[in-house]
């Protein structure tokens, strides 16, 4: 039975993950790649370091998958989208990577926001520009690193990098090339975009574009020496990790939104036709003639995380070094929180917001005799309300009937209902292990014929699906609490600006 290596490299993880072809996980390695901060709002990384850490995961996944390295028909790679990787005219990288929790560019976005180039490129391209879009960092780098900006030979996104390392040829993908300059319409680079942004002297530093399930490459010698993959294995052009994540969990279906609530909240359903809005991006789907219309913010799981960290820190490491799983333990905290009446809220905006970048996070109702339960219970409920802004948007759009929900807080069956509850909708959850790797391995295997497409996934989704439906009484409950939550970011947001000014140099 042939094998598929699928990698997932995100924001501080790479990943490596080895599938039969059936879907069947035989072999996980991770390795952290650390996040540089330079300086207040820049977030890198070392692109070489990324390469060697992926190398090693790689490595470490073939000597523990129990079968030869010649098994693995193909490779295929997804990784975080937007930020951008730039090459100078020997393929070798110009500085760091620059990921998309970066935000120095925000005053060219205000910039453009400003003299009506944001609009214009929410129609030309499908998108209003943001701080982390490569046309926005590219273009500070034109502004801020002169020198820099006058090598870029090749402009690249993270999981594109990756595949070049692999068999040293350049190109993207239809989903990662609509990041900034695909015409929605034609779903082609058009020459009149570059200029849109001032950066016309890129012309023909953007890479060929290539269906997500096509054959981009070869392992060369040195890349299998490197990984322990055998020379001229065959490298599939990829995916941008959103979709991959959807696509691995079983959600890449018109009708459903496919939601990640992990760093990110994520929320994306698939599209017959080019529809354009400023409350979500307009992207390339899968193959020409399907878009993805994806409503995102930094407002997500990330918020959960930073509670358990911060507030539950020592308890929590007591916890793993004694073998014991904390998440699992504080549930019935939140259990027992969710079945009495609470005035806890929580805004979950301690990375950003769908509202600007100066809303900040906050409890709200806060009283004496609450405990922990409580204000776990209200960072969830935030997480949820916050999915909410972005899948209300998507069903104004779209009309979606279902969400599919991936991320670590979805393995929780109570968080899950928690989903459906808060939007009124069936919340499924997969039982897909590393759904985003798995999605590009369905790129990798369809490359080789191994499946029809990236969306003919081999297995049973029936047997693998759980759907929580709302609950009536919760429902309701929860509406009231949204109602609360949104009006409470109404009233902050003359607010927000003063709070931040308190502390200008934080940001």
């Amino acid at each position: 039975m042939p094998l598929l290596l699928g990698i997932d490299n995100g924001l501080t993880v790479t990943k490596a993950v080895i599938f039969d072809e059936t879907g069947r996980v035989l072999a996980v390695a991770r390795r952290r790649v650390p996040q540089l901060m330079p300086r207040p709002r820049h977030v890198e990384r070392d692109m070489d370091l990324l390469w060697t850490q992926t190398a090693a995961a790689i490595a470490e996944a073939v000597a523990g998958c129990g079968r030869p390295a010649g098994a693995i028909a193909a490779v295929a790679a997804t990784a975080h989208g937007d930020g951008v990787y730039v090459l100078d005219g020997d393929a070798r990288p110009l500085g760091h990577g620059i990921l998309s929790l970066d935000s120095r560019a925000g005053a060219v976005v205000a910039g453009w926001q400003a003299d009506g180039t944001a609009e214009r490129a929410l129609l030309r391209t499908g998108q209003t520009p943001h701080a982390s879009a490569p046309s926005a960092l590219l273009a500070w780098m034109r502004d801020h690193e002169p020198e820099r900006f006058a090598r870029i030979a090749h402009v690249l996104a993270c999981k594109d990098w990756l595949r070049f390392c692999l068999t040293g040829r350049i190109a993207t993908d239809l989903t990662e090339a609509s990041t900034s300059f695909t015409d929605v319409a034609t779903q082609r680079y058009a020459p009149d975009i570059l200029p849109l942004f001032g950066l016309q002297p890129l012309a023909g530093t953007l890479p060929s574009i290539l269906p997500p399930g096509a054959v981009a490459g070869h392992v060369t010698p040195e890349a299998a020496a490197a990984t322990g993959l055998v020379a001229g294995t065959p490298v599939a052009a990829g995916l941008h990790d959103v979709t991959a994540s959807a696509l691995g969990a079983g959600g890449h279906t018109p009708g459903t939104v496919a939601i990640v609530a992990g760093t990110y909240s994520i929320n994306e359903t698939v599209s017959a036709v080019p529809r354009v809005d400023p409350r979500w991006f307009c992207r390339n789907g899968l193959e020409p003639g399907e878009w993805n219309a994806m409503s995102i913010s930094p407002a997500s799981a990330a918020n959960y995380d930073w509670f358990l960290d911060t507030l539950c820190g020592a308890e929590r490491r007591a916890a793993e070094a004694e073998g014991r799983a904390f998440h699992a333990e504080i549930i019935p905290e939140i259990e027992a929180a969710m079945a009495r009446p609470s005035t806890a809220l929580f805004h979950p905006f301690l990375f950003g917001s769908p509202l600007g970048p100066t809303a900040s996070a906050g409890f709200f109702g806060l009283r004496g005799w609450q405990d922990r339960g409580d204000l776990l219970r209200a960072v969830i409920e935030g997480i949820a309300f916050n999915h909410r802004i972005h899948v209300d948007a998507l069903r104004e759009g779209f009309q979606p009937t279902e969400a599919r929900l991936t991320g670590g807080i979805s393995r929780s069956p109570l968080f899950a209902q928690l989903f459906a509850d808060a939007l009124g909708m069936p919340v499924s959850t997969s039982d897909t292990d590393e759904a985003a790797a798995w999605g590009a391995a369905l790129c990798a295997g369809a490359a080789v014929g191994l499946y029809q497409s990236p969306r003919h996934d081999p297995r049973d989704m029936a047997a693998l699906i759980r759907c929580h439906r709302p609950e009536p009484g919760r429902n309701a409950a929860l509406a009231q609490r949204y109602a609360l939550f949104t009006d409470l970011t109404l009233a902050l947001a003359p607010l927000w600006p003063r709070i931040e000014a308190l502390a200008p140099n934080e940001g």
